[in-house]
This record gives structure tokens, sequence and C-alpha cells, in this order.
């Protein structure tokens, strides 16, 4: 019944082969709960999950999502269940609040934490494992709500280093409205919530670039369409430049050399028939030993 919050962040959830999951009584609670006061509160609604259901089974992939609220972990946890669990990183000081009460609730939900402004190896080669096991783990590359604190707005080019370490697609997501629900000095407003997802992007696609620029020029390429996906308009139209004035505008570089689209769909299947290649080579091989 009782385990230690720690003990959670390496068993496995949601993934295959599963051989020592974390029990799923609480989290599913935890849908039927807060999922009920949100599906009533914000009337919230989840488009293209097509795009995410895709993976189920056939290989794990990192989700990722702009920053504005709380709320958006909220709901990329919410749009993923009751099917699939999104394994959200969080920042490590929220699991000990509340004398630790919080850690636990978090971790049974499959939530682990990472040590903010740091290259935190323990948690990218966490998240590399669960996303190994066909898990979905879910990133704000962000690091910080956008509008909420004095920090200049950055890109964490982590998210690609994980996606090229585990050798799974990074699927671009964004959750609207959730900016409205609190602002400062104004009451809670309880806005309609939209969560939309994306198509999925390659890290290999961006091998074109020198070496030291892939990581951070595919994950300056995946929160731009996360951002079109908010916005509602073309990747090309969103200025990145304005939403991150510190960091390298890769524009013109993709504009010269258009990175190739992929659907959820054709990675699953490629995913699904490279495993099935895999495994008869291996039966093949035992047989002639």
């Amino acid at each position: 019944m009782f385990l230690k919050y720690s003990e959670m962040w390496d068993m496995d959830l949601g993934g295959e082969p599963s051989t020592n999951e974390i029990p799923h009584w609480f989290g599913n609670a935890a849908y039927v709960v807060v999922g009920g006061l949100c599906k009533l509160l914000f009337r919230y609604r989840v488009d293209n999950r097509d795009k995410l259901r895709a993976f189920q089974g056939a290989e794990g992939a990192l989700v990722i999502c702009n920053h504005t609220s709380f709320f958006d972990v909220v709901f990329m946890y919410l749009a993923a269940r009751p099917k699939q669990w999104v394994r959200l990183m969080g920042r490590d000081s929220l699991f000990d609040n509340a004398h630790g009460l919080l850690g636990q609730a978090l971790s049974r939900v499959g939530a682990f934490p990472v040590k903010r402004d740091t290259a935190d190896m323990t948690s990218i080669k966490r998240a590399v494992r669960m996303l190994k096991r066909r898990e979905l783990v879910g990133i704000l590359p962000e690091g910080t709500r956008r509008g909420k604190t004095d920090r200049v707005p950055s890109i964490h080019a982590g998210v690609s280093v994980i996606a090229r370490m585990a050798k799974v697609p990074i699927l671009p997501m964004t959750v609207r409205g959730v900016e409205r629900i609190k602002q400062k000095g104004q009451r809670v407003h309880f806005p309609k919530v939209t969560v939309d997802y994306g198509d999925p992007i390659l890290v290999g696609d961006f091998d074109f670039l020198p070496k030291d620029e892939r990581v951070e020029a595919c994950t300056w390429y995946a929160m731009r369409e996360c951002f079109a996906l908010y916005y509602r308009c073309a990747p090309e139209d969103v200025d990145m430049a304005a939403l991150f004035p510190e960091t390298r505008d890769y524009a013109p570089v993709f504009a010269e050399h258009p990175i190739p689209r992929h659907t959820s769909e054709e990675l699953a299947r490629a995913a699904r028939t490279a495993r099935a290649e895999k495994a008869a080579k291996a039966a093949a091989k035992a047989k002639e030993g």
C-alpha cells in the first residue's frame, strides 16, 4: 500500500513489457476526480488525440508543451488518460511540499523529479529508460511559466538529448485557455480549455546541421510547432525571436532546409515492423544455435 516515492520513479507505468508497475488505483482515482472537476469547470476537449494514441504499444514518445500555467501539466496528464499515462518530469522541489505528501501523489501518477537549471543526468537517464519501455514522458522545455516570473524565456535543449538517446519521436502539444484561469490581481475564471496535438518530430532529421547545433535546433523547431498549435497558425508565422529573444532564431535555416513531416501512424508502424524484424532475426539465430 505504502511506497517511497523515490522507489516509484524507477517503476514501470503504461509501457511494454511491464514487470513492476506503480499501482494504478491512485492514478485512476485522481483521473476520475480531477478529470471530472476539470470537465465540469473548464469543459475541456482534446483535439487530434489519435496522434498520441497511435504510439500505444508501438513505441515511446516524448510529449512536449509550451508553458503558461500550472494547469498545463494537469491537462497533459488528463488528455492521455484513461488509455495511456504521461510520466511528467517536474521540478524537484515540488516533491517535498506538504511534508512529502505532494511527492507521494505526483509519484503515484507517474511523475518524477528533475533539478532545474542543471544537466541532471539522473533524470535524463531515467526518462530514457521509460521511453525505451515504450512509455510516454511529458516535459515543458521552457522550464517556467511564461509571463509569471521575471526570467527571460529560454528553451532547454535537453528534450532533444533525451529523444536522441531513447531513439523516440518528439510529439508537440499545447493547452489553450489555461492562462486565463488565474491572472495576477484578478479573480479565478473558468474558461473553456482545449488540448491539441501536432505531428511527431524525429531528431535524426536535423543531422544536416553541425553536430553542436542539432539538439538545440531540434528543440527550437519542436517548440515552434507547439506555439503554432497554440496560436492556430502555420509554424512559419510564429515569431520565435520575440518569444525567445536570447535564443538563436533558426527560422532562416529551416526556410532554406524544410524538415520532413511525419505522421504518428507512420512512425508507430515503422517501430512495430522494426521490432518484429528484430524478433524474427533473434528467433532464427536461436534456432541455428
